[in-house]
């Protein structure tokens, strides 16, 4: 029997030490969904993404899973692949 994803997640969410290392992973997982979301608004795959910045496929998709953090060129350069365009911002805790 499979246990659904969501389940899981919920169950390990009650561990303290789980939720805190989860949390302090949040802002990773929200760039690599922006890097997503850009690429399928613009309508491309990821090879055509990588050509577009001079790369491999793999570079982006280890980017798009949040594998690796991108430095603000990389960011710059995946906003122009995709005609997007990076907007930072700092929120107050």
């Amino acid at each position: 029997m499979t246990i659904p994803f969501e389940q899981l997640k919920q169950e390990w969410m009650k561990d303290p030490a789980f939720k805190a290392e989860y949390d302090a992973l949040a802002p990773e997982f929200e760039i690599a969904a922006e890097l997503v979301k850009a690429r399928a608004r613009a309508g491309l795959s990821q090879a055509e993404v990588a050509l577009r910045m001079g790369t491999t496929q793999s570079v982006v998709a280890r980017l798009e899973s949040g594998q690796t953090l991108p430095s603000t060129k990389t960011l710059l350069r995946f906003a122009e692949a995709t005609g997007s365009r990076v907007h930072v911002r700092l929120s107050a805790a």
